[in-house]
């Protein structure tokens, strides 16, 4: 007779969920969230539920690889002990390879299944250190006046740091699109996020004719290429402002190499790129190295922010919080999970698991 913890069935389906606007990056656009619902349930009936948040213009990654990847471990899930959950995290990553998409939502849906049985929620397994974030919101890309526009209506909801999608190509069109955010939201932090888009040399450009502006910022995220090791450092050095790495730290051996190469000061964390367990290892060298940490994610719905926020707050020590997306979509398929009240996440209505169910 299995054990009450072990994994009976892993099930995955599309979940598609429209936005109320497309979100827009210097890669491309999506207007639906294509992702994946995961499902694991055990031998007691227990049920764990994580999100696949796939993101083309981001990192290549699409619904349809997602939704293989995850059909490839149902081998490697079912009969597996949610206890083992980190034996489990690295036999997913032999058995699906680099898709971090798939690997997080199989891992989510696992701590899942694993807290809700054992009663704790997820930010006390992380380590409890805390119950609540004040999150960033983004300005996608698009218009100066739309930029305006959304920057107010950011501010009209309370929340006070600003994100800014830059790295459209037209340097012009970028500084117009910051200085009209910085007038109507003259006392909001900013943060760029060029997604990849940038030279070191158009990066550090664009900083010194802002800083001309009397426009200062609180985080430039990874303006450069990926493989832009380089130019990462280059900008970090020379920009007179934090660079935070992203798509450059996907993996706890990437981060090491900008803890040693001095090429960041921050690394977004994203538990959508690498899984938890790989996200865990990040966070430790980030903390060894001195790096700042910032917790972001894909266009996601309230479930895999909602274990992204277990994830930070749990941990505590996150200057940066960019947990925004639910707030994109024009629907909630799902009941539970971290509560917007203006900026603040607050998750201490949840006693376990994520606390997030399909409606």
């Amino acid at each position: 007779m299995p054990a009450p913890s072990t994994i009976r069935s892993l099930t995955a389906t599309r979940l598609d969920i429209p936005l109320h606007m497309p979100f827009g990056i210097s890669g491309g656009a999506q207007d639906i969230a294509r992702n994946m619902l995961v499902t694991v349930e055990l031998a007691d009936g227990t049920h764990g539920y994580g999100e696949a948040a796939p993101f083309q213009a981001y990192n290549g990654e699409t619904q349809a690889l997602a939704q293989a990847a995850i059909e490839a471990a149902t081998s490697t899930v079912e009969g597996a002990d949610v206890r083992e959950w980190r034996r489990i995290a690295g036999a997913l990553r032999s058995a699906i390879g680099p898709v971090g998409s798939a690997q997080c939502a199989i891992e989510t849906a696992v701590l899942d299944a694993l807290t809700r049985q054992a009663g704790m929620p997820l930010w006390a397994f992380f380590g409890g250190a805390g119950t609540s974030l004040e999150t960033d919101m983004t300005v996608t890309t698009g218009t100066a006046a739309q930029a305006a526009a959304d920057a107010r209506a950011i501010v009209g909801r309370g929340i006070r740091t600003i994100k800014i999608k830059v790295g459209s190509g037209d340097l012009a069109l970028d500084l117009a699109r910051v200085q009209a955010i910085a007038e109507v939201a003259p006392k909001s932090p900013l943060i760029l996020d060029g997604n990849a888009a940038f030279s070191a040399a158009a990066a550090l450009d664009l900083v010194a004719q802002l800083r001309a502006r009397q426009i200062n910022l609180a985080l430039f995220e990874q303006p450069v290429k990926k493989d832009d090791w380089a130019g990462l450092a280059e900008v970090a050095q020379h920009a007179g402002a934090p660079v935070a790495a992203d798509e450059t730290a996907a993996s706890a051996a990437a981060v090491l190499r900008i803890a040693h190469a001095r090429a960041a000061q921050v690394v977004n964390i994203k538990l959508m790129k690498c899984g938890i367990a790989e996200a865990l290892d990040i966070a430790a060298i980030c903390r060894a190295a001195g790096i700042g940490l910032m917790i972001g994610g894909n266009v996601e719905s309230t479930l895999a922010m909602t274990m992204s926020a277990c994830f930070a707050a749990g941990q505590g020590g996150f200057q940066f919080v960019d947990l925004d997306t639910p707030l994109f979509m024009a629907e909630n398929p799902f009941m539970g999970g971290m509560v917007y009240e203006s900026a603040r996440l607050d998750l201490s209505g949840i006693t376990a698991g994520h606390g997030v169910t399909p409606r």
